[in-house]
């Protein structure tokens, strides 16, 4: 079985990491800036902002083993520690660009979290976030609801297209809410290609994110017939799916 962290680095890791440098230009990073990712993960958003010359990063999650592997890849111009979105340890206005990727539709209280974001940056700096759009842009895990749905009728309920901020216009409104300004919505969109079906089916049974949860649910049997049918629709040679994101920025007053 694999470890928190290294469950995630297997089965979305990848496009977090290729996201990541899309969402950090959409948001305007520059040189010189002062960067918080919140919910940072293993880092890749940390990462990908702090690529840009003299920027400084701070990466924060709740979870302390992502935040130790996280530290594991670091560098000089990143930092990071533990730290809840809802609670972020910093003072107001410290950075000048607050970050969320792949984690404000996760969070129990988003308002809270987003006027706390709002909080630790500066009167003019930008704070943006992105999610997946699970119900159609997220082929991954589109196609893999579909098939657990054909199977277990249970199956619906647990389907991230439910998932809240995932759909247009939802992160924009709540952005326009808590009284951002100049608030811009966007989509982004990458490529991942599979070498095979065991690349695509293998992330699943590290237990991460929804459908990880509902793979490790399943008896033996249930969880191989899932397995032949997704096998059956994707075929065992390598193919590429597509991934969409919601991106969302705003000004601070």
């Amino acid at each position: 079985m694999f470890s928190e962290s290294d469950g995630y680095e297997r089965f979305m890791g990848r496009w977090s990491r290729r996201l990541a440098p899309l969402f950090v230009d959409f948001a305007g990073v520059e040189s010189g800036d002062s960067v918080l990712d919140v919910g940072c993960g293993t880092g890749a958003l940390t990462f990908a902002a702090a690529s840009i010359p003299d920027v400084h990063a701070v990466g924060i999650d709740r979870s302390r083993e992502f935040i130790e592997a996280a530290q594991r890849g670091g560098n000089d111009g990143v930092r990071f520690q533990v730290g809840d979105a809802s609670a972020p340890p910093f003072s107001d206005g410290e950075f000048d660009r607050t970050l969320s990727m792949l984690v404000v539709n996760f969070v129990p209280d988003a308002t809270t979290a987003l006027s706390e974001m709002t909080r630790v940056t500066r009167p003019n700096g930008v704070v943006a976030a992105a999610v997946w759009d699970y119900g159609d842009g997220m082929e991954m895990l589109r196609v893999f609801w579909d098939e657990a749905g054909s199977l277990d009728a249970a199956a619906a309920g647990r389907d991230e297209r439910h998932m809240p901020l995932s759909r247009r216009g939802e992160l924009s409104a709540l952005w326009r809410n808590v009284g951002l300004h100049d608030v811009e919505e966007t989509p982004l969109a990458i490529d991942m290609t599979f070498t095979s079906f065991d690349d695509y089916w293998q992330p699943f049974l590290g237990g991460q994110g929804p459908a990880g949860a509902y793979v490790a649910s399943l008896t033996e049997p249930a969880r191989e017939k899932l397995r032949a049918r997704l096998r059956n629709r994707l075929r065992d040679a390598s193919f590429t799916l597509t991934a969409r994101a919601w991106a969302v920025r705003g000004a601070v007053t």
